[in-house]
């Protein structure tokens, strides 16, 4: 059974305080949730293990989580994105962190295999790694999970193919299709986050730009429209004809990959899925073209293709590493072709996190009270969850809504009320 705590330097541990008394100060949501489950402890024994970008964010969920009573362990969810200072304060606090910055790609699932050793009654994960390696490797400690959680859409994909082929071993709640997390966190967060990582790693003009956004689900759509509130002309490839004629009617000019890459000035994909842009649309870009990824994992960008293609390579700044190609033409990767939200930025706004979080401590505390009632199947939380999140985050806000007199009420629920 894993132990203790694996973090890059525990003295760390002041500055990450500083990040954390941040997060939740903009993050009253959560933080009244922490105050219920304090009260109520609805925890009260149970082992979590979760695997999380270790961020201010995170932190603030965890530490709600060990409010309820619940022993937490905490791995990161990409080798790219854990902020050791926050690292250092949450292992301080009592929880069993194993996440550094710049994991090799087996430090990263030896992280997994330490939280998962612990035999969770309640897992949460954000990309299905946890969960995939609870399917196969450790499927033996899988078979005694309770339940578990998902946070983004790639891996809620992974989990419907699961319980599609009748492999799902424990009841999860894609936290990621609730309203309050996937209308603001994917549309508003990763929007300005995206755009956030992209100005720190390069700070380049974003206006007069062309920027190309492939993908146009709900990260995609925050991100063109923040790339179009700077000034940028954009440009969305899609798959989809629906989402296609969406971003046709919201006004960007929609093309393939292929004449995009021609056009292009930075390129940015939020598609959750392999080979988006690859090495016949690299031959056509223009030289200083910027290649940059919203998805969760790093395979969106052909890093291979890249690195086939270019007779040379270097760092020029931080998070940027420049490919020369055979004629002279130069292209740009950030982040490693990984998130670039959060690995050259933060990740997504605390306020935002606010409503995403309370939804998976919600989740959490939902599998602990229906275990026994739910099946191996993929849910969604309750609509009324959603909309207590949402009132509370308006009511932190200073505003207010109407409410529905008991006449309304009647009409809206009567079929013979008409005209």
């Amino acid at each position: 059974m894993s132990e203790g705590y694996r973090i890059a330097n525990p003295n760390l541990a002041k500055d990450g305080w500083v990040q954390i008394e941040w997060a939740e100060h903009h993050m009253p949501v959560l933080i009244s949730i922490r105050e219920e489950f304090s009260r109520s402890k609805p925890l009260e024994g149970l082992r979590v293990s979760a695997v999380l970008h270790v961020t201010k964010e995170t932190a603030a969920l965890v530490r709600t989580l060990k409010a309820g009573g619940a022993e937490v362990w905490l791995a990161g969810s990409n080798p790219l994105s854990t902020q050791d200072d926050v690292a250092a304060a949450l292992a301080e606090d009592g929880i069993h962190v194993y996440a550094w910055r710049g994991q090799k790609p087996e430090e990263y699932y030896w992280c997994i295999k330490q939280v998962a050793s612990v035999g969770p009654h309640i897992i949460m994960d954000d990309g299905a790694d946890l969960h995939a390696y609870l399917h196969s490797e450790g499927a033996e400690i899988g078979r005694n999970v309770w339940g578990g959680t998902e946070e983004t859409t790639t891996g809620v994909i992974r989990l419907r193919a699961l319980e599609r082929e009748g492999k799902l071993q424990y009841p999860v709640i894609a936290v990621n299709d609730s309203l309050t997390k996937y209308l603001f966190d994917n549309r508003y967060g990763t929007g300005q986050s995206t755009i956030d990582g992209i100005l720190r790693a390069t700070n380049i003009l974003i206006a007069g730009k062309v920027f190309v956004v492939a993908g146009y689900g709900w990260v995609g759509r925050g991100i063109a429209l923040r790339a179009r509130g700077m000034g940028a002309r954009v440009i969305v490839t899609e798959v989809d004809p629906i989402r296609a004629l969406e971003a046709v009617m919201d006004g960007f000019e929609v093309m393939p990959m292929s004449k995009a890459a021609e056009l292009g000035d930075i390129f940015v994909t939020a598609t959750g899925d392999k080979d988006v842009i690859v090495k016949e649309h690299m031959l056509k870009m223009k030289d200083g073209a910027i290649l940059a990824n919203a998805g969760h994992f790093n395979v969106e960008v052909s890093v291979k293709d890249l690195e086939d293609i270019a007779v040379r390579k270097r760092i020029i700044r931080k998070y940027i590493t420049e490919y020369t190609l055979k004629d002279g033409r130069r292209l740009y990767l950030l982040a490693e072709g990984r998130l670039v939200n959060l690995v050259a930025a933060e990740g997504h706004p605390s306020e935002v996190m606010d409503m995403s979080f309370s939804n998976q401590a919600y989740a959490v505390k939902y599998i602990a009270e229906n275990k026994d009632s739910l099946q191996r199947r993929v849910y969604t939380l309750p609509r009324r969850i959603d909309e207590d999140i949402a009132r509370l985050k308006l009511k932190s806000m200073g505003i207010e809504i109407d409410v529905l007199t008991e006449e309304q009420k009647r009409y809206l629920s009567s079929w013979n009320l008409g005209t």
